[in-house]
């Protein structure tokens, strides 16, 4: 129990503080969201480390620095977006911190069996707000479209079309885009005119890969 005690957890959020993290609102979600849940057992002891942990699948479960990065981008300084899609579910863990932060959370998983474990561990949450779906992540989601916010929790090659096409006027994406080792974390802005985009990281994440598991 120590390794996931409140005293744990308190420290990663100091360190994220340190880090840059200025969001109060998603340092308090983190703060009181279980990730040891959302890791296998064997790994529980590290959960609050602040590191990448494989969940499975070939999939890892990200870094809590870079889920609170990528979070706080996302929301920025105005309004919070109301309708967030999540492209990669995995272990369901930047789902949770963002069910907790807005209104409606869509998730695309293409592993099936990493979305069945992912559900399971929001009803355990009690978490009711998420919405999830069997799918090729590169293609969005376009039924509940167009969202507020878009966050990509793998790397593709370039942004997919889709995912432009299913981002509101106003709202953000946030996205790794790149091969592994020249990675950007970029956050793409819709206007009425386009697309503005700026990085904000360089970062290291799974590719994302199309086709379903």
């Amino acid at each position: 129990m120590g390794m996931t005690s409140q005293r744990t957890r308190d420290r990663l959020i100091e360190r994220l503080r340190e880090q840059g993290i200025r969001n109060e609102s998603v340092l308090e979600v983190m703060r009181s969201t279980p990730r040891h849940i959302f890791i296998e057992e064997a790994l529980a002891s590290r959960a609050y480390e602040d590191t990448a942990l494989p969940i499975g699948q070939g999939q890892t479960i990200s870094q809590p620095y870079i889920v609170a990065r990528m979070t706080e981008a996302l929301l920025g300084e105005g309004e919070l977006p109301r309708k967030v899609l999540e492209v990669g579910t995995g272990s369901g863990y930047q789902t949770a911190i963002l069910a907790r932060l807005v209104e409606q959370v869509y998730s695309v998983e293409r592993i099936d069996a990493l979305m069945q474990q992912a559900r399971t561990r929001f009803q355990e949450l009690g978490l009711r707000n998420i919405r999830l779906k069997h799918s090729d992540g590169n293609w969005g989601w376009d039924d509940y479209g167009p969202y507020d916010g878009i966050i990509v929790t793998a790397a593709p090659p370039q942004v997919p079309k889709p995912l432009y096409d299913q981002l509101s006027v106003g709202g953000r994406l946030v996205i790794p885009v790149g091969e592994q080792g020249r990675q950007q974390l970029l956050v793409v802005t819709r206007t009425h005119d386009g697309y503005d985009s700026k990085t904000i990281d360089l970062v290291s994440f799974v590719p994302l890969r199309g086709g379903l598991g």
